[in-house]
């Protein structure tokens, strides 16, 4: 499933292609991928038709399209969603569902494999669709509070990965740069978010957004033809991966094989080594000044 860096990378090319140009015509290849529009597939191509695109935004995994009335085409990629930017001659590749005729002979093509992907018009959506107010910020966003976030993880009484995963603490992080970035920071996905303390959850976002930037700066990650930008380019962050899709292959920091452990229906990618079960007596050690005995076992309580 395409992730924050994916994501980022199809709105940078969005707004390097299509800003400014003009819905000449909408034709859908398949329902199913205009679900979410409840007004139905026919108010979905007279809504856009005409329509001027501004300049693309995003939180997390959630992309919108904003326009010059008002209105957003607001996207969810799902597991193979992608938007390609082709002239009009262009041959149709397979499993296009909807295409946008720009006025000046391009095509904005929405191609969706899976067809978990959906688009919709968000109504007085520009600047913020409604839609996504219940996704949390994510750790690109200048207006995040990491402090209170901090906070927010240090009560949860879940696995840390599961945390990362979760659109509504942070969002952007899915299954590939949560298993990066745990593996960055030497801690077990398994480790309870209420075990740690405030200095290793600093340091875990902070890990984590180095991730993501690396990431963007890659193009993203692709294994398949499922992932590629808007000019059909894929991403090369694959190489510089870690932990994820690595198992039996040696740790790039001590040589031991990186395991694969069942985790909430996917699989979590770590070090045995690198990525021991929490140590607690380690973890004060750190930390003497955040983290004395007392504190340590009132975190542990709440854990219970």
């Amino acid at each position: 499933m395409p992730e924050l860096p994916e994501v980022e990378t199809i709105r940078r090319g969005l707004a390097s292609h299509i800003v400014g140009h003009q819905i000449s015509e909408v034709t859908l290849l398949h329902e199913r991928s205009v679900r979410k529009h409840e007004a139905g597939a026919r108010d979905f191509v007279a809504t856009l038709t005409g329509r001027v695109f501004a300049v693309p935004a995003r939180r997390g995994k959630y992309l919108w399209l904003p326009f010059d009335n008002g209105d957003a085409l607001l996207a969810h990629l799902g597991m193979s969603g992608q938007f390609h930017v082709v002239t009009a001659d262009a041959a149709l590749v397979r499993n296009t569902r909807v295409v946008f005729g720009l006025q000046d002979g391009w095509q904005l093509r929405f191609v969706d494999q899976r067809m978990f992907g959906f688009l919709t018009v968000s109504q007085g959506g520009a600047n913020f669709p409604t839609e996504v107010t219940h996704i949390a910020r994510d750790l690109l966003d200048p207006e995040l509070n990491q402090n209170a976030l901090v906070q927010v993880i240090s009560q949860k009484r879940t696995a840390i990965k599961r945390v990362l995963l979760d659109q509504r603490v942070v969002s952007g992080i899915g299954n590939i740069y949560a298993d990066e970035t745990l593996w960055k920071v030497g801690l077990r996905y398994d480790t309870l978010a209420c075990q740690l303390d405030v200095p290793t959850i600093s340091q875990l976002l902070d890990a984590a957004r180095q991730v993501l930037l690396a990431a963007i700066a890659a193009g993203g990650t692709s294994f398949d033809a499922l992932y590629v930008g808007v000019d059909g380019a894929a991403g090369y962050f694959a190489r510089q991966l870690h932990a994820y899709g690595r198992e039996t292959k040696p740790c790039d920091r001590c040589g031991s094989p990186i395991v694969r452990r069942p985790f909430m229906g996917r699989s979590a990618f770590f070090c045995e080594h690198c990525q021991p079960e929490f140590d607690h007596t380690a973890s004060r050690q750190q930390h003497p000044q955040a983290n004395d005995m007392v504190a340590l076992n009132d975190r542990l309580a709440d854990c219970e």
